[in-house]
């Protein structure tokens, strides 16, 4: 390893643990805290003791105020690579007795080692023990996911500060709140184009620097990333007829409905979709309830469904018209099958039942401006809540009630933000990035006695999908007319820029889970490195 490639590893090694130890959880003050720590630390370095005015931080969200961090080193020219990733963790408590070593990494390995050892292991806990007793990972609440993503990208910034003439410009960015709503990313992304304008860059690309899971020997996290996975969540509301438990045939049953509707629903291959040489995983149902408080003898007459619908190709527009279908389909199977058993119980034919499909738009447009009025208002006191589902939920019933819906009818939307599919082939200029990095990535392969190669779809929901994504007006406004909660709809504001982007990050198993650990000699040594020469290649003319 060269002497420059030494001390970006040392300092990544260095910066990694430091940042690990400022707990982050989402939601936190600790997560409100954590930018001024990083802030006050990058202002301490050389570079930016002589240029303090390109460090700063953009406000994002919350009470207290959550900020991203912001840090420029400028070469010449006016083209500047972003180097982006998160600082917000997912909770400690599945730490148990171990959540105060929780965010102190080599502690919390060593104490994880003993507890491996002192018991009987299932196979995922046999595979934790030998990655730690290998010595190449370590453990840490957010060390994977994504702490060291940052360190790496911080070292890359000083290594471009300390070249002599440096082509082009580094931008860094830190930002909160990945693990909820990407509300950081998204409030840095609205910032961009005054940055932009107020510093006179022409920003021509990103890296996203978020962690990637390799259950193998690491060739999945040994990755450049050329795009990120698209998510809906698509909810079903479903009103059948109460009806008293000993006269089952005088009402319709929601439960049925909503059966119906997840059989057609939950993990069907043929509602995945393939893109880019890789298939998106089919969708699943996150939440199934009926909708009342208390017990009596009277069926529900209300349940709420909601799915995880991941994506490589489809639009906003073409998931609300195939749902559309998929739910109107299972709603007449579930009439259909009802009617026919009241038939045979009662031995006598029984009329056809009809249901109704509305979308959440159309729904509200069945509203006075007093009842819009009302939801709105029931909108606001809820925004705060962290759960999209439960609010969503809650403001869907209220229209319904507002509207005077009867069953047997199925109100459909989304539930919850919606993260856009990326990728380098959407536009030319990504085409053209995705050229250079070849180059990089197989000398750094060679370099450093490794492989690495292209990866279509980062899997894992990331802020990669508001990075230097500009979203078509259209879906935007399908999407904000769909979703109940202000809270959970992207409000995109014009002008904002758009550039490809690219994921490179560490790699290791677990994260979010108590064996959470990073694979080491990767993160410090190669992933510098690589970031490094795919800046300085993306910034040459």
């Amino acid at each position: 390893m060269s002497l420059t490639n030494e001390i970006s590893a040392r300092r990544a090694r260095e910066l990694s643990l430091l940042m690990t130890r400022w707990p982050s959880v989402t939601g936190s003050p600790d997560e409100a805290s954590f930018s001024e720590k990083l802030r006050a630390h990058l202002a301490e370095t050389p570079y930016f003791r002589q240029h303090p005015d390109r460090l700063f931080t953009v406000d994002s969200h919350g009470e207290p105020m959550t900020q991203n961090v912001v840090a420029l080193v400028r070469g010449t020219g006016r083209r500047t690579i972003v180097l982006a990733g998160h600082f917000d963790t997912v909770s400690i408590a599945n730490y148990g007795t171990l959540a105060p070593l929780a965010c102190d990494p080599e502690p919390l390995t060593q104490a994880l080692l003993k507890e491996l050892r002192s018991r009987p292991l299932n196979a995922a806990e046999t595979k934790a023990l030998k990655d730690f007793e290998s010595g190449d990972f370590i453990a840490g609440r957010g060390l994977l996911d994504m702490k060291s993503g940052l360190a790496a990208g911080i070292a890359v910034l000083e290594r471009f500060a300390g070249l002599e003439a440096p082509e082009g410009n580094l931008l860094f960015v830190a930002t909160p709140d990945e693990e909820n709503r990407s509300r950081g990313m998204r409030s840095l992304r609205n910032a961009l184009p005054e940055i932009a304008r107020r510093f006179d860059l022409d920003i021509v690309g990103g890296i996203n620097l978020d962690a990637s899971s390799c259950e193998r020997d690491g060739e999945e996290g040994r990755a450049i990333y050329l795009g990120s996975i698209g998510k809906f969540a698509p909810f079903a509301f479903v009103i059948g007829r109460p009806t008293h438990a000993g006269y089952p045939f005088n009402g319709t049953s929601a439960h049925r409905i909503s059966a119906e509707i997840t059989r057609a629903m939950d993990t069907v291959p043929e509602l995945s979709d393939e893109a880019f040489g890789e298939r998106s995983p089919p969708p699943v149902c996150l939440e199934a309830r009926d909708i009342r408080d208390g017990y009596d003898v009277t069926t529900p007459d209300r349940v709420w469904l909601s799915f995880n619908w991941l994506t490589h190709s489809r639009s906003a527009s073409t998931i609300l018209g195939d749902f559309r279908t998929i739910v109107a389909g299972a709603l007449q199977t579930a009439l259909d099958t009802q009617d026919a058993h009241a038939a045979r119980y009662r031995k006598r034919d029984a009329a056809k039942t009809q249901g109704t499909v509305l979308t959440y738009a159309e729904l509200l447009a069945r509203l006075d401006a007093a009842a819009l009025a009302r939801l709105e208002a029931l909108d606001r006191s809820l925004s705060g809540g962290t759960d999209p589902l439960k609010v969503s939920r809650e403001i869907v019933a209220a229209a319904a009630t507002e509207a005077g819906i009867e069953g047997p009818a199925v109100i459909i939307g989304f539930g919850s933000l919606h993260y856009p599919l990326v990728h380098l082939a959407q536009a030319e200029a990504g085409r053209q990035i995705q050229e250079r990095l070849q180059h990089v990535m197989t000398e750094a392969a060679n370099r450093h006695g490794t492989s690495i190669k292209f990866k279509q779809i980062f899997a894992g929901i990331s802020d990669m999908s508001f990075f230097g994504h500009r979203p078509e007006a259209g879906e935007t406004g399908l999407l904000a007319t769909n979703t109940p909660s202000a809270a959970f709809t992207d409000h995109a504001p014009d002008g904002l820029l758009s550039f490809p982007t690219v994921n490179i990050g560490p790699w290791g198993r677990d994260y979010h889970q108590k064996w959470e650990r990073m694979h080491a000699p990767y993160t410090f040594e190669v992933l510098p490195d690589l970031v490094f020469e795919s800046a300085v290649a993306c910034l040459a003319e």
